[in-house]
């Protein structure tokens, strides 16, 4: 049997998702052989999913973030020294779209920051104010349980870090 990485009631982050809480370990049939799954329920909309316990690295499914992770994310947002890609703002989206997909906490901080430098040279679309707000969600909700602070604390420390980009 293959080696479990979380327990019923650890959190986990599901990229593009967020984190989520391992609710209970199932087991099913799948092709005629017996697989164990974690059963997720993603914190922020509460949707369920299920993921093979020995297929979470290729989707990505990691645990929250350390406190040596949380200071190189302070450290990307503070970078002010970014180039910004000044290609449409569709093919920015399906970029940043990617980068979050992957659930880096890195290039979450990433996605944030650029959005962050480009809201104050110009207006963003609609489809980029989106991505800036989820990228923001998903940072705040995972540094809030990784730091045992709540969200509204690591909502106001980004803001003193990222308003300063303007």
């Amino acid at each position: 049997m293959d080696k479990l990485q979380f327990k019923v009631g650890d959190n986990a982050v599901y990229p593009a998702h967020g984190v989520a809480v391992i609710k209970k370990i199932d087991e099913k049939e799948v092709g005629g052989k017996k697989k164990r799954f974690y059963v997720l329920q993603v914190l922020e909309n509460e949707m369920t999913i299920m993921v093979p316990t020995d297929n979470t690295q290729s989707v990505g499914l990691r645990p929250l973030v350390g406190q040596k992770e949380i200071l190189n994310v302070y450290k990307i947002l503070k970078r002010k020294d970014v180039k910004v890609d000044n290609t449409t703002w569709n093919r920015r989206y399906r970029e940043y779209m990617e980068k979050i997909r992957t659930g880096s906490v890195y290039e979450i901080a990433e996605v944030l920051r650029n959005l962050y430098v480009l809201k104050h040279n110009k207006d963003l679309s609609f489809g980029e104010r989106k991505m800036l707000d989820t990228a923001r969600a998903l940072l705040v909700k995972e540094l809030s349980l990784a730091r045992s602070e709540d969200e509204t604390t690591i909502e106001t420390e980004l803001n003193d870090i990222l308003e300063p980009l303007n």
